[in-house]
């Protein structure tokens, strides 16, 4: 899983030659830097990871790349790009966007259709309001609560 920007630190999954036809297994264990090691299923609609403990809707969309930790909740319909980590007890609501590379720190909840950019970063425990739109490379503070407007426009709290 060369390439993925990830902070755990080990990874393992069996890599043995199967005949032509028979199809691998659908999990893989990785070891966090505590020294426990977390099981993560890939999920049918994207092949992302999703670690057991975590609730994501069968029809939201967790890309290939994707790391989605224990505790998490993911409504219907949302999409979550390759390469984005949401950590563990966020709250995803549904039809929300996050894009790739974006990081969703421990406790965030991100509102009902709420676009989240690419390597945007969404602190712990900040909330992000339906149909707000968060850009490109912005970093929302720990705590903070955010709601903007269509054009992402950040509205007076």
């Amino acid at each position: 899983m060369k390439g993925i920007p990830h902070p755990l630190s080990y990874m393992s999954a069996e890599s043995e030659s199967r005949p032509e036809g028979i199809v691998g297994k659908n999990y893989i264990d990785i070891e966090n830097d505590h020294g426990e090691t977390l099981r993560y299923r890939k999920h049918v609609n994207g092949r992302g990871l999703v670690a057991h403990g975590a609730k994501v809707h069968p029809s939201a969309l967790v890309e290939n790349g994707a790391y989605v930790e224990p505790g998490v909740q993911i409504a219907a319909g949302v999409h979550v790009g390759r390469g984005a980590w949401i950590e563990s007890d966020a709250v995803i609501g549904p039809e929300a966007r996050i894009e790739p590379h974006a990081h969703i720190c421990a406790g965030a909840v991100i509102g009902a259709g709420a676009h989240i950019g690419v390597r945007t970063q969404v602190g712990h425990n900040a909330r992000i309001a339906t149909g707000s739109l968060i850009g490109d490379d912005e970093i929302i503070n720990d705590g903070e609560a955010v709601a903007t407007d269509q054009r992402g426009l950040r509205l007076a709290a």
